[in-house]
């Protein structure tokens, strides 16, 4: 076997050739069509997305997302400032959402500003709205407090607000604050908040003078509400 030469060995690794270099086009292009397919799936995305959320307005669906939105940003409290003072009212957001939405509702167009506490009913209830809607007060008198103890639940307690379950329209709209546990009160109202502060004064307005149909002698109402979403 003949013997091949040093020279002759260097001459063919010089020949031989070495690794491919991948130039500078081929990855600009590569990263091109990348990003290209990422804009592809995400404007795939927004639009499938979007198509869903037109639907469900279509038939009337509402977005959950917006609703746990709207329903977390709505005011908790609101503060029904008095003549007498101010008392601070916990809103059942939660337990009753209808009667909270109409309520807010009115706050913000301005309805219980300059509203008087036309009946006031010691041991019992005190009432803001319209003197037209005043109602029977005999009938309260006669059938809320009876003498028997039966039990209790916590929205039976003194110093829950709620309004009358009569067909509500936005000049009716009325107001009630109990001062004292009412056995049958879910009969007579939709309670949709409690006062957690500013009984003293709920107690106060109680004790004013009032003349045979429960109407106080002087007038006593309701100056401002204002909204809190935090206390």
């Amino acid at each position: 076997m003949a013997r091949i030469k040093p020279q002759t060995l260097l001459l063919q690794s010089k020949k031989k050739k070495g690794p491919t270099r991948i130039s500078l086009t081929t990855i600009i292009t590569c990263n091109l069509i990348v990003v290209l397919i990422v804009l592809c799936l995400f404007a795939t995305y927004r639009h499938w997305s979007q198509r869903s959320r037109n639907q469900q307005e279509e038939h009337g669906l509402p977005n959950l997302l917006d609703v746990d939105a709207k329903k977390f940003d709505l005011p908790g409290y609101a503060i029904i400032n008095t003549s007498k003072g101010s008392i601070t009212v916990e809103l059942f957001k939660n337990g009753s959402p209808e009667i909270v939405d109409k309520f807010l509702d009115l706050c913000q167009k301005g309805h219980f500003k300059g509203m008087p506490f036309h009946r006031v009913i010691k041991n019992y209830v005190i009432q803001g709205g319209d003197y037209q809607r005043l109602g029977a007060a005999e009938d309260w008198t006669s059938k809320g407090k009876p003498g028997n103890q039966l039990t209790i639940s916590p929205r039976h307690e003194a110093f829950m607000l709620g309004t009358s379950k009569t067909k509500q329209d936005s000049k009716g709209f009325e107001l009630f604050i109990t001062t004292a546990p009412i056995l049958d009160l879910n009969d007579k109202l939709m309670v949709f908040g409690r006062v957690i502060k500013g009984e003293d004064v709920v107690q106060e307005i109680e004790e004013v003078d009032t003349d045979e149909h429960y109407q106080p002698k002087s007038p006593i109402g309701i100056i401002s509400v204002t909204l809190k979403r935090e206390i």
